[in-house]
């Protein structure tokens, strides 16, 4: 009985392996129409009586504006071209940061604790390309796993492009080019750098936050963003 329990686990174990690299190799050339996420958000919409549908288009990485480009990784992964696909520098500063924060909150200098993470754009697209949102350590473990396979079979070009197709940016949005089409009225490809900052600077909360109402907060993150975009460099 253990022997065949073993077995099954072993032949598991290896179509998942498989059928993952499989996976992540047909998307290295086909586009992601539909995320986990996606599904997700349209159950919860009709179990709740809100349909609000997807609103999205793909679009390649030559057809989205350098400006936005340069705008998300100002924002949300300084070090994308130069890391592995996790930022373990950054992994080690957010672990420093929370223990400080730990500490405050139990000497009661803080009645807030803010737990601060290093998530980086090829994290967050393994996370929304492959996987549920949820905070298991299954669910971690296997994030890194794509995180890694995705930068060996697609590269830091095909991730970024992935990315900005797939990103939640509102309340059925998806995509930079729907989140452009809808907020400001023209492509991804015509977006000024004000406008991508502004885009990239509700990433965290697109769904509490607008760009097109930015508040002061949005405001001044946006220009942190934009003083920031000029030294960013873009995969090749």
């Amino acid at each position: 009985m253990l022997r065949k329990i073993v077995s099954f686990i072993v032949k598991l174990t290896a179509v998942f392996f498989v059928g993952s690299v499989v996976l992540v190799i047909i998307t290295r050339f086909v586009p992601i129409f539909i995320t986990p996420l996606m599904v997700i958000r349209l159950v919860e919409g009709g179990l709740e009586g809100k349909w609000v549908g997807m609103d999205k288009t793909w679009v390649s990485l030559e057809s989205i504006s350098p400006a936005v480009q340069r705008a998300v990784i100002a924002s949300e992964d300084a070090r994308f071209l130069t890391h592995g696909g996790i930022d373990w520098e950054a992994v080690q500063e957010a672990q420093r940061r929370n223990e400080r924060t730990e500490r405050l909150a139990a000497q009661g200098k803080i009645k807030k604790k803010r737990l601060y993470g290093a998530s980086t754009i090829s994290m967050q697209t393994a996370k929304n390309a492959f996987l549920f949102p949820s905070r298991t350590y299954l669910r971690k473990a296997l994030e890194a796993y794509f995180t890694y396979l995705m930068e060996f079979i697609w590269g830091k070009r095909r991730i970024l492009e992935i990315y900005l197709n797939i990103i939640e940016m509102g309340s059925g949005v998806y995509g930079v080019e729907a989140a452009s089409q809808r907020c400001f009225g023209k492509s991804a490809a015509q977006l000024t750098s004000r406008e991508a900052a502004l885009i990239a600077a509700v990433l965290p909360n697109p769904r509490k936050w607008s760009p097109v109402k930015p508040s002061g907060y949005i405001q001044r993150k946006a220009s942190t963003i934009q003083a920031r975009m000029n030294g960013v460099a873009l995969p090749q």
